[in-house]
């Protein structure tokens, strides 16, 4: 399994929820149904976008297994392994595995701060992991301001040589950082893949040499960025371009200050589409209000995504 190929438009989800802050496993099931209409490369699960910090393990466990009834195989469930001690890590990993998941996202780790950063640090972390269950990870690099770490060519070059380590998430919405990412992988002891999760430019890091998106954003006007990334595979950069132009008003509201709102308004995009049911949130996060909600359809409109029901359960 650790030759798993993760390449597309990969949707972080969504957890619906009712007033009372308890997951819809019917809602994530109909959700699941629409989302596998479309050539996605993947989904991930139990990450920053579905609340996976939040979770109890049996909600993770109930969230994995619902999906994977619905994807019966045909698309790869990749889950989030949240920031723990190495045996915590490792009891997670394990018990996501046997939910049904196909991958793991490993999140950085608050250990992994300060400089300088021994390499030996996270690849014994991961190491673990990959050792206790023998499936395909995918590594995470994480603005600091968002709670990650940026890891050095070093770091990076002996993570690397973990056979499970398939592919990595960068995500330091830098397009310097970015570029600087790719020249590091091209010198890298293996190939991994590149998945961008810059949702600020999908488009201009998949031109660059992304080979996937593993994104929150991926989960709305998923069917847009499907054909997107497809006309980038083909180099067909203009027609990829326009449609990223569509989405960029979409892109924007979702990701306005404070970005960790970006949750509910991915919720509320999805509610207003019809596709579930509400866009409540677990707190400590917050609902969004009245008049974010406003915005939010007008950007849909603006992106061409239609309002199905004007309105929707705060």
């Amino acid at each position: 399994m650790a030759s798993l190929a993760l390449q597309g438009i990969i949707p972080a989800i969504v957890n619906p929820m009712n007033s009372k802050y308890e997951i819809v496993l019917d809602d994530l099931r109909g959700y699941m149904e629409w989302l596998s209409k479309f050539r996605i490369g993947g989904v991930a699960v139990n990450v920053d976008t579905g609340e996976g910090p939040h979770l109890t393990d049996e909600e993770r466990a109930q969230v994995i297994g619902t999906v994977a009834s619905v994807l019966k195989g045909k698309i790869p469930v990749i889950a989030g392994v949240p920031p723990a001690s190495t045996a915590q890590a490792v009891k997670t990993a394990i018990f996501n595995k046997n939910a049904g998941a196909d991958a793991f996202l490993v999140f950085p780790h608050p250990f992994f701060f300060g400089v300088p950063l021994p390499p030996s640090l996270p690849y014994e972390y991961h190491k673990a992991i990959a050792d206790a269950t023998k499936t395909p990870i995918v590594l995470f690099q994480l603005q600091p301001a968002l709670g990650g770490y940026e890891f050095t060519a070093e770091t990076l070059h002996k993570l690397i040589t973990i056979p499970e380590v398939i592919a990595i998430k960068e995500a330091m919405f830098d397009a310097l950082k970015f570029s600087n990412m790719l020249r590091t992988l091209r010198e890298a002891p293996k190939k991994i893949t590149l998945l961008t999760g810059n949702d600020n430019f999908i488009a201009e890091s998949l031109i660059l040499g992304a080979e996937g998106a593993l994104i929150g954003f991926g989960t709305v006007a998923t069917d847009m960025q499907v054909e997107m990334y497809e006309y980038i595979r083909k180099k067909k950069y203009e027609d990829a371009m326009e449609i990223w132009n569509r989405l960029l008003p979409l892109v924007d509201a979702v990701f306005a200050p404070p970005i960790r709102d970006y949750r509910a308004r991915v919720k509320a995009i999805l509610a207003f589409q019809g596709i579930i049911e509400n866009a409540h949130v677990r707190p400590p996060l917050l609902d969004i209000n009245r008049d974010e909600l406003e915005k939010l359809k007008q950007a849909m409109v603006k992106t061409g995504l239609k309002v199905e029901r004007p309105v929707i359960q705060i």
